[in-house]
């Protein structure tokens, strides 16, 4: 987040309050008679332009910083700056309501977003996206070694830096660049710990913090297995790391919220004692089972549309069904196969350094089935538009909406495909649990 440094330009921070109808916060203006967003001049007190938006809304509302929460669409950036006279700029930044009000404010209205007098600012909100309805955008892991212990980053005690000089989850805030929240943990990971790699990393809860303007801050936490050694993992920011068991935290300078975590984490009974069930074996298999790997081609188009294929009537596996472009490995790496598939199928030419894994299922169609490892690859980019160079295999290359997907659909390209968008990077089909 950008400080502010006064200087000769009058510049006025106006907060975009959405609330979960669509509808935005406006208060009396004190120089005329039409509601507006809440706005002040950003003035020496004030730490960023965004800080100066926020006290803007605290003073001519009822409404205190925890109330409200930064966008995902947006995060700290502005909606809309329009220069409104000489050297006279106006910055709207976009808030939603953390929760709903358990009681009407007063001296404000509401009014539906797509109602707003300005078009510029109408343009930029309908363009975001904005919905009103708060999601993570802070990223943490909790780390646990299966054995009851976890790891916990002692933080610099510098002003401006979340919880100074405290124990604290290792993790951080969501980045326009960042695809998806496990991808912005991964990337605090490599920051902060470049030597640390958590396996069987997925999604655990969603907490509530206090960000540094005292805005209301959820965050996705993350649960992860590791059993190194803190101090040869080189630690890159902060004091140190250091492992610690549940009857240990009474002792650390750690957020309350940060402690009752742990506390719920540990009195889970997979944590307290670790049960790792040995796999059952297929009718005729003697010992360890080879899986056959599945690549998968998961494209979108500049409409976020995703690329799938009508399969052949006659096709071995789903046959009239939609499904991604996709093949067996053959004794190739997986993204090889990847980048020969588009290819032979489609046309499509694909850079293998374009390529990225994006999510992973697991399968067992049946008891006596071979099991399955399905890896779905994103693509950047490629070159070529989808033909059909084997119709023999495919009869038709469709690019669809992912909330109106085609029937039928495989299964699991369904499950990749949902994984896909909400971040999750593993599912499984058809095993049985233990």
């Amino acid at each position: 987040m950008s400080t502010f440094a006064p200087g000769s330009a009058h510049l006025t921070c106006r907060a975009l309050v959405i609330d979960r109808e669509r509808r935005v916060l406006r208060v009396r203006d004190p120089a005329g008679s039409l509601p507006v967003a809440p706005g002040a001049r950003a003035g020496t007190g004030d730490r960023t332009l965004l800080g100066a938006a926020l006290r803007a809304v605290t003073e001519r509302t009822r409404l205190a910083p925890g109330d409200l929460c930064l966008t995902p669409e947006l995060l700290t950036t502005p909606v809309h700056v329009e220069a409104v006279g000489p050297a006279h700029y106006e910055f709207t930044f976009a808030l939603y309501l953390a929760r709903d009000l358990s009681e009407p404010l007063p001296d404000v209205d509401w009014l539906p977003l797509d109602q707003l007098n300005s078009a510029g600012l109408r343009a930029k909100s309908s363009a975001a996206a904005l919905d009103g309805r708060p999601a993570p955008v802070n990223a943490s892991a909790l780390i646990h070694d299966g054995e009851g212990r976890y790891l916990l980053h002692l933080r610099d005690h510098i002003p401006g830096i979340w919880e100074p000089g405290a124990f604290a989850l290792l993790g951080g805030g969501r980045e326009p660049g960042d695809r998806t929240l496990e991808d912005t943990l991964r990337r605090e990971l490599a920051e902060e710990v470049p030597g640390l790699d958590p396996a069987d990393l997925k999604p655990y809860t969603v907490e509530e913090a206090t960000g540094a303007e005292g805005l209301c801050v959820p965050v996705q936490v993350f649960s992860g297995r590791w059993t190194g050694d803190p101090d040869g993992v080189g630690l890159a920011e902060g004091v140190l790391l250091r492992w610690f068991r549940p009857d240990m935290l009474h002792r650390l300078r750690l957020a309350p919220g940060t402690r009752e975590l742990l506390l719920r984490h540990a009195a889970r009974p997979a944590v307290r004692t670790p049960a790792i069930p040995r796999p059952a074996k297929a009718p005729d298999a003697g010992g360890t089972e080879l899986n056959i790997v599945g690549v998968h081609l998961y494209a979108e188009d500049d409409d976020g549309r995703v690329l799938l294929g009508l399969r052949h009537p006659d096709a071995v596996f789903a046959g009239s069904t939609w499904h991604f472009l996709a093949g067996h490995c053959e004794r190739e790496s997986a993204v090889a196969c990847l980048v020969r598939e588009a290819h032979e199928e489609a046309g499509l030419l694909i850079d293998p350094g374009d390529v990225e894994l994006a999510h992973v299922v697991h399968v067992l169609h049946g008891p006596s089935a071979r099991p399955r490892v399905q890896l779905v690859f994103r693509a950047r980019r490629w070159q070529g538009t989808p033909w059909l160079r084997e119709p023999d295999k495919c009869l038709d290359w469709r690019w669809w909406d992912p909330d109106r997907l085609p029937e039928p659909l495989v299964p699991y390209a369904r499950t990749a495909i949902d994984g896909i968008r909400t971040g999750r990077a593993y599912s499984e089909m058809g095993w049985c649990p233990a």
